[in-house]
């Protein structure tokens, strides 16, 4: 429990801080504007990094959802909820403004497309973990359910990646073989620096959502034990 305390979230939280403007400034003017979309196609710097964290958060769920049911330690749990509810969030802002993009690019909000679907189905699966948790009866069968259903919304998860591939979904494609697929410079430049800024905002979130849980659990042993006396 003590490996919270030793995280460097101020370092973190510093660094986004200091970086997100200059992201903002790349995403609506450096990059340049895309001849056909127009600058609807500003949400792309936006839409596919948070898909980018959602799969890392996904990824970071699993493996500490794996390391719990290991070793039952109580800050794996911790890493588990914080992961579950951050990647809640990023995969929120992925299914809002994708149909913001779809309604400019294809004129409708929602089309059922393949890759829409598995996310729609991933962000049930990570709402799913937190009603558990809130429904279990004790909280270590909260943690061990949440840790089985964090194993399966890690499966779905490169799913959604080849969705696009395996069912010939409508969706574009904007890292791939040929040109069709590729960036002008000055938006690729844009895109890895958003990208990075954004990992940072989840590794700072992660962060302190971490250490807050854990400050929780130590204000809660300490109600216990006071209880006790």
């Amino acid at each position: 429990m003590k490996a919270a305390g030793r995280l460097p979230c101020p370092a973190l939280l510093l660094a986004t801080a200091a970086l997100m403007p200059a992201a903002l400034w790349m995403a609506f003017v450096y990059a340049p504007e895309e001849k056909v979309m127009g600058p609807v196609q500003r949400i792309f710097y936006f839409h596919v990094p948070s898909a980018a964290v959602t799969f890392a958060s996904v990824l970071v769920l699993a493996v500490a959802s794996v390391a719990h049911l290991t070793t039952r330690r109580r800050i794996w749990d911790h890493v588990a909820l914080a992961a579950t509810e951050i990647g809640l969030v990023f995969c929120t802002i992925v299914l809002v403004t994708g149909p913001i993009w779809a309604k400019s690019a294809w004129g409708a909000w929602w089309t059922w497309e393949a890759r829409l679907t598995t996310t729609l189905v991933l962000w049930l699966l990570l709402a799913a973990i937190l009603m558990v948790r809130g429904y279990a009866e004790s909280r270590e069968q909260a943690a061990r359910l949440a840790a089985v259903l964090g194993i399966v919304a890690a499966l779905d998860v490169p799913i959604v990646y080849k969705a696009v591939d395996w069912w010939r979904g409508q969706h574009p494609v904007v890292f791939g073989r040929g040109r069709e697929a590729a960036l002008a410079p000055g938006m690729l430049v844009a895109f890895l620096f958003c990208l990075v800024v954004f990992f940072l905002l989840y590794a700072s979130l992660l962060c302190l959502r971490v250490r807050l849980l854990d400050l929780r659990e130590r204000a809660r042993d300490l109600s216990d034990l006071l209880g006790e006396r």
